[in-house]
């Protein structure tokens, strides 16, 4: 009976649906975190009376026909890249980014990495780098002698020196936009990686159009809401008891056909 394999399409979907609801909660509070959705689609359909063909010499044609579904399957889990909120944190070196893009991190292997987490920090050379020492993109070193920092809304990185009145301007950030952000690749670490499917990155300033604006001493929240996850979640969970009732129903049906003499 298709109903069996049907069943178990459906609870597989559901399966994933709620691994990916359990990760959104997860990050909740994970800094720069967007949320994730399963998106399904409908198996292939065996067709025992196709829709369309004659039914009679006299030309007449078959209104609806007769279509069996197979089940249910995961095509994608895309990212949803609506702006987090923006926490007041007070240190000099959180940056929010309040619209689009990505700031630009230089991995070990030479590879550029984006993320929207702008929890920096100094390393022991005044290099401006990640929580795991990666290098903020391009390469902004504080003097040893600073006693501010600034970093304006356009990006500009100002530092004032001691025994000094006028701020020194020691570098540009730079933010990266890309065609799709759907299509960026995570490999943890509030890290994406540029693909084929989310295409090349255009870096600009901060301000420029079509580039979001910096706010110091602020971060970026997750976009997770609570509320409509756990709503979500109790739908999965409802939908996966219905396919397994399926699977259980189909096997009552069976064994009654076992059983005629």
């Amino acid at each position: 009976m298709r109903s069996l394999s049907i069943g178990a399409t459906g609870m597989l979907a559901q399966q994933l649906n709620v691994e990916t609801i359990s990760n959104n909660i997860a990050n909740m509070t994970t800094t720069g975190f967007k949320r994730q959705r399963a998106e399904f689609t409908d198996l292939l359909y065996q067709n025992q009376r196709r829709v369309g063909s004659t039914s009679s010499d006299a030309g007449t044609v078959v209104p609806s026909g007769i279509q069996i579904g197979a089940g249910v399957k995961t095509t994608a889990v895309y990212r949803i890249n609506e702006q987090g909120n923006i926490s007041v944190t007070g240190n000099k070196l959180d940056l929010a980014i309040n619209g689009q893009g990505y700031f630009q991190i230089l991995l070990p292997n030479g590879d550029t990495a984006y993320t929207r987490a702008g929890s920096f920090q100094l390393n022991a050379e005044g290099t401006v780098v990640t929580a795991d020492g990666y290098q903020v993109q391009p390469g902004l070193v504080v003097p040893q002698n600073a006693v501010d920092i600034t970093v304006n809304a356009n990006g500009e990185v100002l530092v004032k020196l001691d025994g000094q009145t006028e701020p020194q301007n020691v570098g540009q950030i730079q933010l990266a936009v890309f065609p799709n952000n759907g299509g960026l690749e995570a490999i943890g670490d509030n890290l994406y990686l540029e693909t084929p499917a989310s295409g090349q990155a255009v870096a600009g300033n901060p301000g420029a159009p079509g580039y979001g604006r910096l706010m110091q001493e602020a971060l970026e929240t997750s976009n997770v809401n609570i509320v409509s996850e756990i709503t979500s979640l109790i739908t999965a969970q409802r939908a996966y008891e219905m396919n397994s009732k399926v699977i259980s129903t189909t096997d009552q049906m069976l064994q009654s056909v076992s059983q005629l003499r």
